[in-house]
């Protein structure tokens, strides 16, 4: 029967092992003839070479080609592996008893950003050379991209950023970053059954005389443009900032400013109180379209 290779501590943990408690532990076990289980791994990504999660970039290819979606490179963060930039942040200097200033303290810190609408997003890199071309001095912390949206969730932010400064960003929204921390399947809006259904019953709600239907679609929110500018540059359907969902309403002719003003007021806040809605729905847009009377 083959032995199986024992696992050494690495010295630094040895030696402080060694310091703590001589020879033995703090139960007085020696510590002479242990060892750590051969299957057992210091993290999870102890063989990570630092490159591209291959699913994830298969699905970038995809949308690219046109032939994914959006909700398809969503699916591959799921058992994705990125890395979040951490940096040195300077805490408060000390003052001692004797009224000296000690050294200053620091702290490591997650990176976020603030997008154009004012909404935090936390940026995350599929490959670690991305990261360093980005933020020289972040250290790369490589996490499932699950648990990263958990950190997105807790640092408050409403969109995930994967490879901010590369020729293919892609934005998570909120909604599809709410699920992956929660490892759910992601819908997008534009797609969703519930959603529309939604929409026709606020229609419902508001009986109002003057619409004559509801419906719909992925906004042009959801586009982003990935290569360098100019000719080499094309968009792809997903990986936008939003509005992701476009709400056709088609309205009889005869109302004016005011009226149609109250009629969207009613119509959002009937939306806004649904809460399978709210949660769904990143942003919208709204679009306004008359019928013509036929003839």
């Amino acid at each position: 029967m083959t032995e199986m290779p024992k696992k050494v501590l690495p010295g630094h943990i040895a030696a402080a092992l060694a310091g703590a408690g001589g020879s033995t532990d703090s139960a007085g076990q020696p510590w002479a003839g242990r060892d750590l289980p051969a299957q057992e791994k210091y993290h999870n990504f102890d063989t990570d070479d630092g490159a591209t999660d291959a699913g994830f970039a298969a699905a970038l290819q995809a949308l690219a080609a046109g032939d994914g979606s959006e909700a398809e490179v969503v699916a591959s963060l799921a058992t994705a592996r990125v890395f979040i930039p951490i940096v040195a942040q300077l805490a408060e200097q000390i003052v001692g008893e004797n009224g000296l200033v000690s050294d200053k303290e620091s702290d490591m810190a997650l990176v976020t950003l603030n997008g154009p609408d004012g909404r935090r997003a936390l940026p995350v890199f599929t490959n670690a050379e991305a990261l360093t071309r980005w933020h020289p001095e972040a250290r790369p912390v490589a996490v499932y991209a699950a648990r990263a949206a958990l950190s997105a969730v807790a640092e408050e932010a409403a969109l995930l950023v994967l490879d901010p400064g590369s020729e293919r960003p892609f934005v998570v929204r909120r909604p599809a970053m709410w699920a992956l921390a929660q490892q759910q399947q992601w819908q997008p809006s534009y797609g969703d059954v519930a959603v529309e259904n939604v929409l026709r019953d606020s229609v419902s709600a508001v009986a109002h005389t003057a619409v004559t239907d509801i419906s719909a679609s992925a906004g042009q929110g959801i586009e982003s443009l990935w290569g360098t500018k100019g000719e080499h540059s094309q968009r792809v359907q997903g990986g936008g900032t939003g509005p992701e969902l476009c709400v056709t309403l088609t309205l009889l002719p005869g109302l004016d400013q005011q009226q149609v003003n109250d009629l969207l007021t009613r119509l959002q806040e009937y939306w806004a109180s649904n809460e399978y809605f709210a949660a769904a729905v990143d942003s919208i847009q709204i679009r306004l379209q008359l019928q013509h009377p036929q003839t």
